[in-house]
């Protein structure tokens, strides 16, 4: 049996006095969507922190195919095909939607720095075989449209796709998506399923925090729910679903931070319903 993707060994990370994740340990497997949930302050973004490095942890491993890159450093992480977006949009303003995305290739570029300055043959060559590159993305996301508009003028929803265009230019292993859903709309919504979706169906294994459930539930092959940092539950949409440790722990949130309740779990099952992704 092949070693996962991706695999967290009793990971753990301590700031000080406060045990933001303990002795978590989950895999991802290639090809699949896995979603990471729980509510506000579990320990998530620390998790994604930790597997880009950005954070080294304090206990456990870090697992790539087997090969251990625990407190890699975030460009090797990213040599390795690991790419991420963030929960707030970080787009370069004065530029171009194209310009934004070809952004996400400079690891890629096999040129020297004073070939760019010369505008060499070979340099002149590379770039217009990313813009090409650049383009053919923006046609299959829908924002061929857009390709030459400032990026930061655009609606937030396109933005958020614009931003997921640059992570996906540079052709990662394992897609890491913090929040994709935050500030969209239902049809924008609607919309980010279908892509995540064609991302899986293209051969890019996706990790995914989301507090969208209807999102969640529709796109993941399987979920880890944690909470205080620690793993609580683990398995299939519909199991996780149902697991009275996942209700409780959703449900013991404030009022006005209500991720997991009756409507949003029937809403992610009429979801389902509908018509297929």
């Amino acid at each position: 049996m092949s070693a996962p993707l991706l695999r967290l060994e009793e990971v753990g990370m301590r700031f000080s006095g406060l045990q933001a994740v303990d002795a978590l340990d989950f895999s991802v497997d290639a090809g699949k969507v896995v979603g990471l949930i729980g509510p506000n302050g579990a320990g998530k973004t620390t998790v994604f922190n930790m597997i880009t490095g950005v954070y080294r942890p304090t206990a456990g491993r870090i697992l790539w195919q087997g090969r251990d890159i625990t407190g890699a450093p975030p460009y090797r992480v990213a040599a390795l095909g690991i790419y991420r977006t963030f929960q707030t949009i970080r787009l370069f303003s004065g530029m171009t939607v194209l310009e934004n995305v070809q952004a996400g290739l400079h690891l890629q570029t096999r040129q020297q720095w004073w070939q760019g300055l010369l505008g060499t043959p070979a340099q002149r060559r590379e770039e217009v075989s990313q813009v090409a590159q650049v383009r053919a993305l923006l046609e299959r996301l829908e924002l061929a449209h857009c390709a030459d508009e400032n990026a930061t003028s655009l609606s937030y929803g396109l933005q958020r796709r614009v931003e997921l265009a640059r992570a996906l230019i540079a052709s990662p292993r394992l897609l890491i998506l913090d929040e994709p859903a935050a500030g969209l709309n239902d049809q924008e919504s609607l919309e980010l399923n279908r892509t995540i979706l064609s991302i899986r169906d293209g051969g890019v294994t996706v990790l995914l925090v989301e507090h969208d459930m209807n999102v969640v539930m529709n796109v993941t092959d399987h979920i880890v729910c944690i909470n205080f940092g620690r793993k609580i539950a683990e398995g299939t949409p519909e199991q996780i679903r149902n697991d009275p440790k996942v209700i409780e722990a959703y449900l013991g949130q404030d009022d006005d931070d209500d991720d997991w309740n009756d409507e949003s779990v029937a809403g992610a099952a009429a979801s389902e319903r509908r018509a297929p992704i």
